[in-house]
């Protein structure tokens, strides 16, 4: 009788060991999945930043600069796979003309004063990026990755900005 509880002892603290194994595996997966996905965000903000800094700077040239577009990646295939990001730049002018350039992207007859035409920005920022967990998720089921299969995501970054 006492074989019999010692073997029955010992394959339930191994069973619970597996379990609380098994338990630990799985949360250190969703752990890592997200932290990924925070990296990518907190990558995607930066790159926000970085490009609005660069629009200002562009803007502030005087040229008629209406949008700055990139990409961050080896190609943009590798970026349609999801290994990057895809920018745009839209800049919107406040005023009539900015320093005599006409033809840019402006708001219009907004401002009267002509000591404020031209001095305020507006930047919108777009950063695309795909989520890599999704992508590898498909692509090892099977599917055939293509540009219009898997969700982009935005992160979008407005700014006003004086000149």
């Amino acid at each position: 009788m006492r074989k019999a509880l010692s073997m029955f002892t010992a394959i339930f603290v191994i069973l619970l060991l597996a379990s609380v194994g098994a338990y630990i595996v799985n949360l250190s997966g969703k752990i890592t999945k997200e932290t990924h996905t925070q990296y990518q965000k907190e990558q995607a903000i930066l790159y926000a930043k970085s490009y609005t800094e660069l629009a200002i700077l562009a803007a502030s040239s005087r040229d008629c600069v209406d949008y700055i577009w990139g990409y961050i990646g080896e190609d943009t295939a590798a970026v349609d796979r999801g290994e990057g990001y895809k920018i745009r730049v839209d800049i919107q002018y406040i005023g009539n003309e900015l320093d005599g350039n006409v033809g840019c992207n402006t708001l219009g007859d907004t401002v009267e004063t002509p000591e404020s035409q031209g001095s305020v920005l507006i930047v919108d920022t777009y950063v695309r990026y795909r989520d890599i967990d999704t992508v590898s998720l498909f692509v090892n089921n099977g599917g055939t990755l293509t540009a219009t299969n898997l969700p982009w995501v935005t992160y979008h970054k407005r700014t006003l900005q004086r000149l």
